[in-house]
């Protein structure tokens, strides 16, 4: 079978090559967003008064296609938080899943809460990148990379006042990535390798997850007794993308969606 994981890593390292490149670090460093201090997402899933819910802008995906092209940045992340989202991820991907870093500073203006960029980690620069786009957050996805390079881009993005999430699909990719540089634990429901969506992988792993991390579910996400479910589990946040980019209207799903939680 097909592991589109190893895929999408593999060009990682070509596509930051080229971009380190186009737009050195020099540039990068004079952004506008570069020495804003960040917005905690973790304060944010900690927070009662929220729903948790993390919102995805993303445009399609390798398993689904592309969705509904007329959504905009613009429309879809202000009326995600305006229907009470406690944060943002937003695709910088392009080539998998059709997005950019464009994405990513264009919802840091729009937006003031924490917002997590949504990519394939595999470099500092990708890191500098996120920082002078406007993230608060970058992820670090256990099956893709080795734990020397994860602890070592964990540090690097600590370091400039970015927040760390942890992705994992195994009980075993949490030996060797735990350290005081991760702050959020997240459990892909999805298989990365094959797409595969079970809900069982957050129930399952719950357990595993230190109580020093917030714990969030990611993927496969679509009802309220979902969500119900697992939070009597000690999740604290909830990234959701298909289950609101996929309907013809994303900002009236979410705002239906936040009302059934309760």
């Amino acid at each position: 079978m097909k592991n589109i994981l190893a895929e999408i890593i593999d060009h990682k390292y070509k596509e930051v090559a080229i971009a380190q490149k186009t737009l050195p670090v020099s540039k990068l460093e004079k952004s506008i967003f570069f020495e804003r201090k960040t917005i905690s997402l973790k304060k944010a899933l900690l927070d009662s008064k929220q729903h948790g819910i993390i919102a995805e802008f993303k445009r399609k995906s390798p398993s689904k296609g592309a969705f509904n092209d007329k959504f905009s940045v613009e429309e879809i992340t202000t009326g995600y938080v305006e229907a009470g989202a406690a944060g943002l991820s937003v695709l910088t991907d392009t080539d998998y899943f059709g997005g950019d870093l464009g994405d990513l500073a264009l919802s840091r203006t729009l937006n003031s809460c924490p917002i997590l960029r949504k990519d394939f980690m595999v470099d500092e620069y990708q890191i500098l990148a996120a920082k002078a786009c406007g993230a608060d957050v970058i992820l670090l996805i256990a099956a893709g990379i080795d734990s020397v390079l994860l602890n070592r881009l964990a540090k690097f993005a600590k370091s400039f006042g970015l927040e760390t999430l942890l992705e994992i699909k195994e009980r075993e990719e949490l030996e060797g990535n735990l350290s005081e540089y991760i702050d959020i634990v997240g459990v892909n429901n999805r298989n990365l390798k094959n797409f595969t969506v079970d809900i069982n992988s957050s129930i399952e792993l719950s357990e595993h997850i230190p109580s020093q991390f917030v714990k969030i579910s990611e993927s496969g996400i679509n009802k309220a007794e979902v969500i119900h479910q697992l939070e009597s589990y000690g999740y604290k946040g909830f990234l959701m993308g298909e289950a609101f980019m996929q309907t013809p209207d994303p900002v009236n799903s979410i705002k239906e969606f936040i009302k059934s939680i309760g």
